[in-house]
C-alpha cells in the first residue's frame, strides 16, 4: 500500500474501511475441491505483467475480453480462478505455450469499472499449482491443474534462511517508507518457509522478471535463497540512500527547507551520474560519440576524456579544453566520403570548358579517373605538383578538378608559413592550443576524400621554430599519410584518400626529399596564340560581364589583341592581359554611360587611345647581315625571346670581354666557345697572333635585364668567329645550343618558347641540337610549316648554314709594335 501524506485521519479510516470490506469478500470464495492427486479444472485468468503470490492480496486491471468474461464468470459461481502470467507481457491474445507452466490459484472480488473504461478488482492468492494442460481456449481458457503441495516444518537450515530474511526485513523497512511497520510484524508471525519468502517478495521492490523466477521455485528453501540474496541487494541500495542522506542533512541547515531539498536532489543526481544540466551535457557527448562513425582509437581516446570530464567540477578551468578536444574529435570527416564521378567524358568536359591548353595536366587527371573507373585492387591517390609562372592557370586548375570528380575543394596557402606547428598543430598542454592547417582543413572540407590544394609550397620558410617543410614529407607521403599524426590530436587521421595538388612557381627552393614525393607537372607560359584564344574564350566574356557590357556586341579585332599582348603585357600568365582588356572595355563603358558613341569593334589604333603609350617593345629581327651580330633564341618566364650578340674585335692583350648582365655560366659557354675556334684557327683561317694582340668583346643589349645558362653557346661561336673571319651571319637565322670544346652541340630546353619567339620576330630558319627534335611536338604545325628546322650535332654543321662563305670586310688583324722589330703600322 502506498500512502500519501495529505490525507487526514477521516479520509485514512474511509479507504480502510473500504478495503476491509473487499478482503472480507475474498474469503467467502472457497478453494477448488481436487481430488486424491490434487487435480482439479478451474477458469484461467491471464495477467501480462503482474505476479500474485498464495496468501498474498493485490489489485489486478482487466483489459481484455477474455479475462473479464473469466472474473465474471468466477463471481456468479463465486469460486476461484487460476491466476497464469504471460511469458512476454506484449501480447494481446496469448496461446498456451505463452504462459508459465507454475501458476496461483485465486480468488477474485467485484469488478470495479475504472476512468479509463477497464475494469479493476482485488484478488487473493491461495495455493500454488502446475498447469497439467488446457481443456478450452476459446471464449475463456480453461485448466487442469495440479496443486503442489509445500512443506510446512523448518530444519534448521530452513530456519536460519527465515531468521536471516527477517533481520534483513527488517531493517529494509526502518530504511523504506514505503513499507508499513506492521509488515515486519506480519513476517513475524508467519511460520511456513514458503508463505514467509512470498511475503517478502511482494513488500519488497522486485523486478517482473525476479518475481516469476520465484514464482517458478516450488521449494520453499531455494525460493527463501534467493530472497535472501534479494533482500541484500535492496538493502545495499538503501543504505546508500540514506547515506546520500545523512550526507545533504550533515552539510545544510535544518532551518532553510528549500535549500536542503535542493541539495539532496543535487546529491542524489551526482550519486546516479544524470540529471543536472552538466552530467546532461557529458551525457550528450557521450551519446555523440557512440553514435558517430569513429575509428577504435579516437573512439577509445573521446571516451575517456569524457570519463576525466565527468570525474572534474564543473567550474574547473581545464574543463573547456577537454571539451573543445572533444569536439574536434567529432567535427572530423573520419568516415564521410563523396562518391567520385568517373566519367571521363564529362572530366574532360569540365576541363576543357575551364582552361585552353595545358594537356599534359589534363591528361594526367583524366588517366587518374580511367585507371579509378576500372576499380584497381589498390588504389593510390595522386599527389601532383603543378609549377608554371604567376597567372597560369594553376589555382584555377585544381578548383575545375574537383568539379570533374564531384569532390569538395579546400585549399590552404602555404606562402609565409615559418613555423611547424601550423602544419601540425600545438600539443594540447598550451593555452589556446588548436590543430594544424591540414586538421583544420579536413575539418572544413568535411569529407575525408577531398581536393586539397596547398598553395605556394614553395614559399616555405623555416626559422628557430621548425621547418615546416619537413614536416609536409609526413602529408604527402602515400606510405606515410594514411595514419598522419597532429600533435593536438595525437591520433592517427586517414588521409590516404586525399588527393593533395600543390603549385610552385620553381622547384629551387624546394627540398629535395619533399620534391622527391610529388609528380611534378610543368605549366610553360602561354605563348601569344593562346593568349588571344584564351582572351576570345574567357577573359573578354568575363570582363563584359564584369563590366556591364555584356548586351553589348562590342568585339577585339586579332590585331588589337596582338597589339594589347605585345606591347602592353609582358607576362608568361594572362593576369595583366585580363586587366588591361578590363581597362579597355572599362572605356567603352563609360563612354555608353554618358550617352556617346562608344566603338563596336576594338581596333590597334584604338587600343594606343584608351591604354596609351605602349609598355614593351619587342626585339625584331635585324634589317640586314652584318659580321660580329648573330641572333639568339631565348628562354624567358613570360615565353621566348629572340636576343642579339654583338662581338667586337679590338688592340688589346688577348682577353675576352662578356657584357650585359650575364651570368657565370653564359661566361663559361664564352670561354667554351673561343678556345673550340682557337683549337681550329688554322681550319678557319685565323693568325694565332690574333689571339694574342686582340681583344674580344662580347655584349648582350638591354643590359638591365640578367642573362644566364648554356643555350647560347653556338651563337657564341658564331658571332666570334664571324668578327674573326670578316663573314656576315645571315639575319634571318636563330640558334640555339650548348657548344663543347670539340664543338659538339648539345640539347637544351625551352625549345617551345624559343621557336614561337622566332617565328613571331620573324626569323626563316631555325638551327637547334638533335637531340631537340623530340620537343618540336609541342610547337603548332603551323609554325613548323612557316620555319626551317635544321637539327645539328656539331658546330661545322652550324657555321655552314648561319654564315656566309665569302667575306664583307678584311679580318682583323694586329697592328705591329716598335718591339717587333718594324715599323708600326695602322690598316
Amino acid at each position: 500500500m502506498n500512502y500519501q501524506d495529505d490525507w487526514d485521519d477521516e479520509d485514512e479510516e474511509e479507504f480502510d474501511m473500504a478495503i476491509s470490506q473487499r478482503t472480507d469478500e475474498l474469503y467467502r470464495v472457497p478453494n477448488h475441491e481436487a481430488d486424491a492427486e490434487g487435480v482439479f479444472e478451474a477458469l484461467v485468468l491471464p495477467m501480462r505483467d503482474l505476479v500474485v503470490f498464495p496468501h498474498m492480496v493485490s489489485p489486478i486491471f482487466v483489459d481484455s475480453e477474455s479475462a473479464l468474461l473469466t472474473l465474471q464468470n468466477a463471481h456468479e459461481k463465486n469460486e476461484t480462478v487460476i491466476g497464469l502470467t504471460q511469458k512476454d507481457p506484449e501480447l494481446d491474445s496469448p496461446k498456451a505455450d505463452d504462459f508459465l507452466p507454475i501458476g496461483v490459484e485465486i480468488a477474485a472480488g467485484r469488478l470495479l469499472s475504472m476512468p479509463d473504461g477497464n475494469s479493476s478488482s482485488l484478488v487473493q492468492g491461495r495455493r500454488r499449482v502446475k498447469v497439467l494442460q488446457f481443456t478450452k481456449l476459446k471464449p475463456y481458457l480453461r485448466a487442469r491443474v495440479q496443486v503442489i503441495e509445500e512443506p510446512t516444518k523448518a530444519d534448521k537450515q530452513v530456519q536460519a534462511l527465515m531468521r536471516s530474511a527477517l533481520n534483513m526485513f527488517d531493517r529494509c523497512v526502518e530504511l523504506n517508507r514505503s513499507i508499513p511497520e506492521e509488515a515486519h510484524l506480519f513476517a513475524m508471525n508467519i511460520a511456513e518457509p514458503g508463505w514467509l519468502a512470498d511475503m517478502v517478495a511482494t513488500s519488497i521492490s522486485v523486478s517482473f522478471e525476479e518475481r516469476q523466477k520465484l514464482l517458478l521455485m516450488p521449494e520453499p528453501q531455494k525460493r527463501l535463497e534467493r530472497v535472501n540474496q534479494l533482500l541484500a541487494e535492496e538493502l545495499d541500495v538503501l543504505e546508500l540512500e540514506e547515506n546520500i542522506h545523512n550526507k545533504v542533512q550533515s552539510e545544510v541547515d535544518k532551518s532553510q527547507r528549500e535549500f536542503y531539498l535542493r541539495e539532496q536532489m543535487k546529491a542524489i543526481q551526482t550519486e546516479l551520474g544524470e540529471g543536472d544540466v552538466w552530467t546532461r551535457d557529458v551525457n550528450e557527448l557521450r551519446q555523440k560519440v557512440e553514435e558517430a562513425k569513429l575509428p577504435e582509437e579516437a573512439r577509445k581516446t573521446a571516451l575517456k576524456e569524457i570519463e576525466r570530464l565527468n570525474q572534474m567540477p564543473p567550474m574547473t578551468p581545464e574543463l573547456g579544453m577537454i571539451r573543445t578536444y572533444i569536439e574536434w574529435i567529432l567535427d572530423l570527416p573520419w568516415s564521410n566520403f563523396t562518391e567520385d564521378n568517373l566519367d571521363v567524358e564529362n572530366a574532360a568536359k569540365i576541363l576543357d570548358r575551364d582552361h585552353y591548353g595545358l594537356q599534359k595536366a589534363k591528361d594526367r587527371i583524366l588517366e587518374y579517373i580511367a585507371v579509378r573507373s576500372l576499380k584497381p585492387k589498390k588504389e593510390r591517390q595522386p599527389i601532383l605538383c603543378f609549377v608554371g609562372p604567376p597567372g597560369t592557370g594553376k589555382t584555377s586548375l585544381g578548383r575545375s578538378i574537383a568539379e570533374a570528380l564531384g569532390r569538395k575543394f579546400v585549399r590552404v596557402s602555404l606562402g609565409g608559413v615559418r613555423d611547424e606547428a601550423e602544419i601540425r598543430g600545438h600539443r594540447r598542454t598550451y593555452i589556446g592550443a588548436l590543430p594544424g592547417r591540414i586538421i583544420q582543413t579536413m575539418k572544413r572540407a568535411g569529407s575525408a576524400n577531398p581536393l586539397f590544394m596547398l598553395d605556394e609550397i614553395d614559399k616555405l620558410g623555416s626559422d628557430f621554430r621548425g621547418d615546416p617543410s619537413s614536416a609536409m614529407l609526413e602529408v604527402l607521403d602515400p606510405e606515410q599519410n594514411n595514419a598522419f599524426s597532429d600533435h593536438y590530436l595525437e591520433i592517427a587521421f586517414d588521409l590516404s584518400k586525399v588527393m593533395f595538388v600543390t603549385t610552385a612557381n620553381s622547384l629551387g627552393s624546394i627540398p629535395d626529399a619533399l620534391l622527391d614525393r610529388m609528380e611534378v607537372i610543368e605549366f610553360p607560359g602561354y605563348i601569344e596564340e593562346e593568349k588571344m584564344a584564351i582572351s576570345d574564350r574567357y577573359l573578354i566574356p568575363r570582363q563584359m560581364d564584369e563590366n556591364g557590357m555584356s548586351d553589348t556586341n562590342l568585339r577585339f579585332s586579332d590585331t588589337a589583341l596582338q597589339r594589347i599582348i605585345r606591347e602592353y603585357t609582358y607576362e608568361a600568365g594572362v593576369r595583366n592581359l585580363e586587366r588591361e582588356i578590363g581597362r579597355m572595355i572599362r572605356k567603352s563603358a563609360r563612354l555608353k554611360a554618358e550617352k556617346k558613341d562608344y566603338p563596336v569593334i576594338v581596333t590597334p589604333n584604338l587600343v594606343e587611345k584608351f591604354l596609351g603609350p605602349p609598355q614593351f617593345l619587342r626585339t625584331e629581327a635585324e634589317l640586314r647581315d652584318e659580321v660580329g651580330v648573330a641572333t639568339s633564341l631565348a628562354w624567358t618566364e613570360s615565353g621566348g625571346e629572340i636576343m642579339s650578340i654583338e662581338v667586337a674585335v679590338l688592340e688589346g692583350k688577348g682577353g675576352l670581354q662578356m657584357t650585359g648582365q650575364i651570368g657565370d655560366v653564359m661566361q663559361e659557354s664564352g670561354q667554351a666557345a673561343l678556345t673550340y675556334i682557337k683549337s681550329r684557327a688554322d681550319l678557319f683561317g685565323i693568325d694565332q697572333e690574333v689571339f694574342e694582340r686582340m681583344d674580344i668583346h662580347v655584349h648582350m643589349p638591354e643590359g638591365a635585364i640578367p642573362k644566364d645558362g648554356p643555350s647560347a653557346g653556338i651563337t657564341l661561336a658564331s658571332a666570334i668567329l664571324s668578327a674573326l673571319t670578316g663573314r656576315p651571319i645571315y639575319r634571318e637565322v636563330g640558334m640555339t645550343g650548348e657548344i663543347t670544346l670539340r664543338g659538339r652541340v648539345l640539347p637544351i630546353g625551352g625549345v617551345r618558347e624559343k621557336v614561337l619567339a622566332a617565328h613571331r620576330a620573324g626569323l626563316k630558319v631555325i638551327i637547334l641540337p638533335q637531340k631537340n627534335v623530340k620537343d618540336l611536338v609541342d610547337v603548332p604545325k603551323r609554325v613548323r610549316t612557316d620555319l626551317k628546322i635544321v637539327p645539328v650535332e656539331h658546330m661545322d654543321q652550324v657555321l655552314e648554314i648561319a654564315i656566309d662563305p665569302e667575306p664583307v670586310s678584311p679580318p682583323p688583324k694586329p697592328r705591329r709594335r716598335p718591339e717587333d722589330g718594324g715599323q708600326a703600322t695602322e690598316e
